[in-house]
């Protein structure tokens, strides 16, 4: 919307006034500004808000309200109140849209949120400062009249958890947005290199581990068994993720169990998930589905039981998997599908040699490395 845009936060409305493209039936639109359009559950969460037109003077009969703060910079109004105290979501749902339809602006442009939750307002400052150079407006909190040039009311999704070019105005890309990303917590490493098998140096292997649910019982007999196979591994628990930005810099492997870690890895290293059931396939896709496009390779499972099914017509994905289940590594099975990987991210002499000079590209851990999972709630194990 472009022209003389009225934004009065408290009562959720955007006037536009004297709009040229005015129609009777289009006089007022009603949208929940946030991107998970498909969810209605979800939505009934977000806060409406109403987009109000009137038609050029003589004949607009509507007085809409006085400005009593004005702006030179457009105005972006999006919603908090989905599901974004999750970090999947957050990323998802907000921060990737967000970067899409802010980037353009180059920080000229002042962000209204509705549904205005402080926490996720502070826990993702940074990026947030760096999309926009103005203070953040609860826009349900505000009771100003405030005029732009010109609003959106909504971010613009792509996908789950990705860009796609071909739908950016300005041709963003996952990539480009994981070096947004570094250049806010200013990492300096944008590449793995390989790392020699007879050079002494091991690969780190970053574990994401997690607590109350979806948790590895045996986790102590899993970082020894890659300790074991030549990995320098760092486990990350959930205190640790507050700075996950620095403390995943370096890593040649991510490993996680959930949503958490596949943001941050360097361009030719590996992420790898494990997938408890079928139920997981569509957390595979999302896991997986984002990383080449990031730069990096993706070592998928492939989760079997007997009959999951069954429990999801029973409604018990929520009880059984994503709230009731741990998980117990097979530990053998583990170690040979991280055997895989390790061989990914090594090299001999003369593949480093040649990197060196720029020519060396990465071997591809196969799409097929398995990771062994089993479900620990009801205690199955393979």
């Amino acid at each position: 919307m472009e022209g003389d845009i009225r934004i009065h936060g408290k009562s959720a409305s955007v006037y536009v006034v004297s709009a040229s493209t005015f129609r009777p039936e289009n006089s007022t639109i009603v949208v929940r500004p946030y991107t998970r359009k498909w969810e209605k559950d979800t939505m009934l969460r977000i806060r409406e808000v109403s987009m109000r037109s009137s038609p050029p003077a003589p004949h607009s009969f509507v007085i809409p309200p006085r400005c009593t703060a004005r702006h030179d910079v457009p105005a972006l109004v999006f919603s908090t109140g989905g599901c974004g105290a999750n970090f999947f979501h957050a990323m998802s749902d907000l921060i990737v849209p967000l970067y899409i339809t802010s980037r353009e602006y180059d920080r000229r442009v002042q962000l209204l949120i509705t549904d205005y939750q402080p926490e996720w307002v502070a826990k993702f400052r940074p990026i947030l400062d760096a999309l926009s150079m103005y203070p953040v407006i609860d826009f349900d909190a505000d009771t100003a009249v405030r005029c732009f040039p010109s609003a959106r009311v909504g971010l613009q999704s792509h996908k789950i958890l990705g860009i796609d070019p071909a739908l950016s105005r300005t041709g963003y890309t996952t990539m480009g947005f994981r070096d947004f990303l570094r250049s806010i917590f200013s990492l300096p490493r944008a590449w793995t290199s390989p790392v020699s098998r007879s050079s002494g140096k091991k690969p780190r292997l970053l574990m994401v581990l997690r607590r109350h649910s979806r948790a590895i019982t045996n986790e102590d007999d899993a970082i020894a068994a890659m300790t074991e196979l030549g990995f320098e591994v760092v486990a990350a628990k959930p205190k640790d993720v507050s700075d996950m930005g620095t403390f995943a810099g370096g890593g040649e492997l991510v490993r996680r169990d959930g949503g958490r870690a596949r943001r941050r890895a360097d361009q030719h290293g590996v992420l790898a998930s494990q997938c408890h059931d079928s139920a997981d396939r569509p957390l595979g896709r999302y896991g997986g589905g984002p990383v080449p496009d990031m730069g990096l390779r993706y070592a998928e499972d492939h989760p079997v039981f007997t009959d999951p099914g069954s429990l999801h017509r029973q409604g018990k994905l929520w009880e059984i998997f994503l709230q009731g289940q741990n998980v117990t590594l097979d530990i053998g099975r583990f170690k040979g599908a991280m055997q895989q990987v390790y061989e990914s991210v090594t090299t001999d002499n003369g593949q480093e040699e040649r990197e060196e000079d720029g020519e060396w590209e990465p071997p591809l851990a196969s799409r097929g490395a398995v990771m062994a999972a089993a479900g620990g709630g009801g205690g199955m194990r393979f």
